[in-house]
């Protein structure tokens, strides 16, 4: 799910710390680049103006710093999740159904139901 402020995932890694600093790495590394490219100078300003003053090796900070994951322990609590995820752009009020939201995966589990295997348990989500 994407926001315009944040991001919401549901992963599985032996790493989860490393792949999501490398995953921030490489997306903020594109974005840059990109607005750089594009000589988009307001977001550009932004992104310097918020960078924390410990970051000495770049003019800009896309990412806010750290990540707060959470151990998804039960199918219950899966279930749970995907479903808060789901509600995030209707309860914001961008959009008055789920599956409306552009930048979201409800479509792949509720349109026709989407199996999960969860701890070796099959979920199917609907």
């Amino acid at each position: 799910m994407i926001l315009e402020n944040h991001m919401h995932f549901i992963l599985q890694s032996d790493n989860l710390s490393k792949d999501i600093q490398h995953l921030k790495f490489f997306t903020a590394k594109k974005i840059i680049n990109f607005l750089q490219q594009k000589n988009i100078k307001t977001i550009l300003e932004q992104l310097a103006f918020y960078k924390k003053s410990h970051k000495n090796q770049t003019h800009y900070q896309l990412w806010q710093e750290g990540c707060h994951p959470k151990i998804i322990s039960t199918v219950g609590m899966m279930r749970q999740k995907i479903q808060y995820i789901h509600d995030n752009p209707v309860k914001r009020g961008y959009v008055d159904l789920s599956e409306h939201w552009r930048y979201s995966s409800y479509r792949n589990y509720f349109d026709t139901g989407f199996e999960v295997v969860f701890d070796g348990v099959e979920i199917v989500v609907w």
